[in-house]
Formats: structure tokens, C-alpha cells, sequence
């Protein structure tokens, strides 16, 4: 078998070395691409130019909320000479918006843009990384040295403490006795005495909510937006507690027979006095011969066993009854629900029910999102809960079975710091005088910028 042998020469002979001096349409058109499109690209600036038009200069579309600056990036970017630097300066930005810091001992502010970052299209902007809190609260330190709050947090799911209302030995301050247990069980004697089974939403409703309340006696239009819309947010959070609103149909507050269904007013023990001793008088001024009835023992109060006492006149009939009313009162009815302190004069002082209208007050929370689910869903401990100290919130595990870091394997919810926590403090914001016209917004007209810019027209 022959063995062809080939050479350098050889395969040397094969190259045409003519082959650039001939034309072919492939490199004749890409000579006139490669010289058309650099014209064609710097004609469109120059037009541009002409026409004032800025958006050929920007990285990206603008957010929602800043798109009809389009037109105007000097509004935002420093200028010298017609060049946008990328940063922006924090005073562009406090020019419409007074960002107070997040805390008084924090050792560093950040700058805006490091924290919001435009031309990323229409995301919201207060959708911050996690990156922004933890190059501080990865290793906290302040001004004086002592962390106020937990040492190191790297996300929601990494080092965040326990809600701090569930610390160790916290108890829920409320002075209010009530027990969720009771309440959550079948046939309760409710309004009329007609057996009832209670749930959640009969006494808890996010704020705004105009249903009737089915166990209370003031009508919820007249009642919703004089307390509820103190909290921000209408419909995140929990409406306040109101006795007329949640508990009156049920806890009625009558105080002596012959006044019928007839109920004293849901205030504090002076102003029942007032009412008892008016009543009373009114009525054996209609009834005379009511003073020399003899008064039958109180059932109600069978630990006060005493004489029946025959009154001489008027004045001491009503002193007799008023005391009587007062006794059922204070020892059954007011008691109930109420801590009294009997020590401090002849009508007892009742204890503030300082009910905790926010439990979370460094965070945000929004019950409207997540109405899809059952309230014991999150508050488990609820149904089973008899002592009126228990904090019944969800632990932060219970938050975590949805709200996860980005990235995880499955779909989660949103997990990020923004998420529940607000770096500015607006309340210490200020009020903003807009200078602004439309035409100066939307770039068809002269823009005069401050601290000596040079003017933009259009």
C-alpha cells in the first residue's frame, strides 16, 4: 500500500494569495455596515440632541412613580459640562422627599441611591435588598457602644430574634378579664338567651370594616371611623375593643328591677353614682309610697346578708337603693371584667384597660393580606387560652413556614427586610413645597435647577 507523503510546500500550493485582492459580496457588505450604522447611530444622538431629548442617555427605564422625569435627568443626576455622573446626590432626592434617618445612634446614613436603585424599570423602590440593613445590623454597633436591639441579623430566616412581645416572662398588660377559651365554646347564652357559638371575627376586624357587630349595641358607621382610624393602614390592623361595639348585648348592665331592661351608662364609677342617685330620685318622686316598702333580700348578692332596712324619708330611700345598685355592680356585674381597687374612697377606682392597640410597633403588619386565612392559622394558641396575661401572637416561626429568602427551592413569600420594617422615620418628616410646573416636569419648558446648575430647556 502507497503512503501519500505531504509537505509544507505542498500544502502551501493550495492558498490562493489572491484571494483579498478579489471582491466578494460578503466583505463588500459588511464594509458598508460597519460604516452605516456608526452614522446612522451618531445622526440619531445629534437628532436627539437637537430636539433636547435626555432619555438617550439612561441606563434603564425609571421606576413608576418617577417616569414623568423621563425627560429631565438633571432632576436627579449632577451636571457639569452636559455629562450625568451615575451617582446622585441625597439633596436631589430631599428636594421632594424629607427621608428622616432610621435612628438617632445609627454610626452611618447611606446614601438614597444605595439603597433605591433606579432605571431597574417599573419595581418599587422601597423594595430594598437586604444587603442595605445588614452592612449595618450584621454587626450592630452604635454611638455609645450598646446595641439596642439584637447584635447580628443577616435576614429574616438568619439570626432575627423572637418578636420581642413574646420574650421570655412578657406578659400581655391588659387589664381587661377575659377568657378566649369561654368564649370559643358552643351555646353561649348570648343576646335574648339564645344560645350562640362565637368565633374570631365577632369581636376582631380590621379597621374600617362597616358589618354589624353581632353582640354589640352601637351602630359600627357611627363607631368605625371615630377609633379605628387612628391606626395606619385602613384594614391592616385591628380595630380597638369597644365595650357598646363588642360586649353590650350580651353583657348588659342592668342595676335594680324596677327600671326594667333599663342599663346604667358604661363609664367610670362617679358618673354611675350620678346616674343611680338621679334615677332613684325620679322615680320616688313618680312613686311616694316607695319609701315605707320594705325592701325583699338581693338574691343576686347572697354574701351580703343583712337586715332589710326601712327608710324615714326621700333622701335616705335613695341613698338605700343607690347603695344596693351599686353593690350588684361593683361585686358581680363591673367585676366581672373589670379590676377594682375598693381602697381608695367610697366608690372603687377601676383599673385603665390599657388593651395594646399594636403589638409590633417597630414593624408593619397587614391583616387585609392575609385574609385568606383562618385566624387560629396563625394564632394557635387562642382557642385554648384561659388567662387574660397571654400574649396570643404568632411566633416569628410561624411567619417563616411563608415568608422565606428569595431563592429558596420552592415559591414563597416575600422575605425580605421591606418587607416588615420601614428605615425612615416619616414621623419626623417634613412638609415639602413643591416648585415644580408640569411643563418643567415633563421637559417643555425651562427647568431653573438649584445651587447654581445650569438651566435645561427644552
Amino acid at each position: 500500500m502507497l503512503r501519500r507523503t505531504r509537505t509544507t510546500k505542498k500544502l502551501a500550493r493550495r492558498i490562493d494569495l489572491q484571494y483579498f485582492s478579489r471582491p466578494h459580496p460578503f466583505r463588500r457588505w459588511r464594509f458598508w455596515l460597519s460604516v452605516v450604522v456608526p452614522v446612522l447611530a451618531l445622526g440619531w444622538l445629534l437628532i436627539q440632541r437637537a430636539h433636547g431629548g435626555q432619555k438617550i442617555y439612561s441606563s434603564g427605564r425609571l421606576s413608576r412613580s418617577h417616569a414623568v422625569f423621563t425627560q429631565q435627568c438633571g432632576l436627579c443626576h449632577v451636571t457639569r459640562a452636559g455629562v450625568f455622573f451615575k451617582e446622585v446626590r441625597d439633596q436631589a432626592c430631599l428636594t421632594c422627599h424629607d427621608g428622616p434617618v432610621h435612628h438617632s445612634s445609627q454610626t452611618f446614613s447611606p446614601s438614597c441611591w444605595s439603597c433605591h436603585l433606579e432605571h431597574k424599570g417599573v419595581q418599587r423602590l422601597f423594595a430594598t435588598s437586604d444587603a442595605s440593613c445588614t452592612q449595618c445590623h450584621s454587626h450592630l454597633r452604635t454611638r455609645d457602644g450598646q446595641p439596642h436591639g439584637a447584635r447580628s441579623i443577616d435576614g429574616f430566616d438568619r439570626g432575627h430574634p423572637e418578636f420581642s412581645p413574646l420574650g421570655k416572662g412578657k406578659i400581655d398588660p391588659g387589664q381587661i378579664k377575659l377568657n378566649h377559651y369561654l368564649h370559643l365554646q358552643p351555646d353561649l347564652i348570648g343576646p335574648a338567651n339564645q344560645g350562640v357559638q362565637m368565633t374570631c371575627e365577632d369581636c376582631h376586624r380590621a379597621a374600617g370594616d362597616t358589618r354589624d357587630w353581632p353582640y354589640g349595641t352601637l351602630s359600627p358607621r357611627a363607631s368605625v371611623e371615630q377609633a379605628s382610624m387612628r391606626l395606619p393602614g385602613l384594614g391592616a390592623y385591628m380595630a380597638p375593643i369597644q365595650f357598646a361595639k363588642h360586649c353590650a348585648a350580651c353583657h348588659t348592665l342592668q342595676f335594680d328591677r324596677r327600671f326594667g331592661n333599663e342599663q346604667v351608662p358604661h363609664d367610670q364609677p362617679n358618673v354611675i353614682h350620678t346616674f343611680l342617685a338621679r334615677r332613684f330620685a325620679e322615680y320616688v318622686a313618680a312613686h311616694p309610697a316607695a319609701v315605707h316598702e320594705v325592701e325583699p333580700r338581693n338574691r343576686q348578692l347572697p354574701e351580703r346578708d343583712r337586715i332589710p332596712r326601712v327608710a324615714h324619708d326621700r333622701a335616705e330611700w335613695v341613698q338605700f337603693r343607690v347603695e344596693d345598685a351599686e353593690w350588684v355592680l361593683w361585686a358581680k356585674t363591673c367585676k366581672q371584667c373589670h379590676a377594682l381597687n375598693f381602697a381608695t374612697g367610697a366608690l372603687p377606682e377601676v383599673a385603665k384597660s390599657n388593651i395594646t392597640p399594636r403589638w409590633l410597633l417597630h414593624a408593619e403588619f397587614d391583616h387585609h393580606a392575609h385574609r385568606m386565612m383562618s385566624c387560629a392559622a396563625c394564632h394557635a394558641r387562642t382557642p385554648e387560652s384561659h388567662d387574660t396575661a397571654d400574649i396570643l401572637l404568632p411566633g416569628i416561626a410561624v411567619c417563616q413556614q411563608c415568608h422565606q429568602e428569595e431563592g429558596s427551592s420552592q415559591e414563597v413569600a416575600e422575605g425580605r427586610c421591606f418587607e416588615c420594617h420601614k428605615y425612615h422615620d416619616w414621623s419626623r418628616a417634613k412638609r415639602t413645597n413643591g416648585r415644580f410646573s408640569i411643563p418643567e416636569l415633563r421637559g417643555t419648558a425651562q427647568l431653573i435647577l438649584p445651587q447654581g446648575q445650569p438651566p435645561i430647556s427644552h
